[in-house]
């Protein structure tokens, strides 16, 4: 019977865990809104970026291109809670953080070797139809750069 038990809640415990990612707003494939959007000179074009569940992770992944036209491939697995995971494809990045500040908005950082590369802010509209991701940093030529990418919910 206390077998049972304990089985019975780690199940329940794993269905609402399962159910609150579920339930995040930025679950799903959003694709950039070119119109909309105001990428700095030489940024890289995250066209879609797919968020999904992985166990009590997120998993992120982004299909893009360089500012000469080259394909991205850039995948990010971990939790909203601040603490840095790796981040993969992404030359100018190989880690990031993300915390949740509230029902729609996280706040990352980028890192490369230790070093801070940009801050985003990522808020999803009320509607839950677009989000506005709001990025500050240094490009590679030790630029400061500001882009504003909006992306559309498929």
């Amino acid at each position: 019977m206390k077998t049972r038990t304990i089985a019975l809640t780690m199940a329940l415990c794993f269905l609402a865990a399962a159910g609150c990612l579920a339930s995040d707003v930025n679950m799903g494939t959003w694709k950039l809104n070119e119109a909309k959007s105001k990428l700095a000179p030489g940024a890289t074009k995250n066209n879609t970026v797919v968020y999904q569940a992985v166990g009590d992770q997120m998993q992120v992944t982004i299909e893009g291109t360089t500012a000469d036209g080259k394909p991205v491939h850039i995948e990010w697995t971990g939790k909203f809670d601040g603490k840095f995971y790796p981040l993969t494809g992404d030359p100018n990045n190989d880690e990031r953080s993300y915390k949740q500040i509230n029902g729609r908005t996280l706040e990352g950082t980028s890192k490369k070797a230790g070093k801070v590369t940009s801050n985003t802010r990522i808020v999803v509209a009320a509607d839950g139809k677009s989000r506005t991701v709001t990025s500050s940093g240094t490009n590679a030529k030790g630029q400061k750069v500001t882009t504003v990418a909006v992306y559309d919910k498929e």
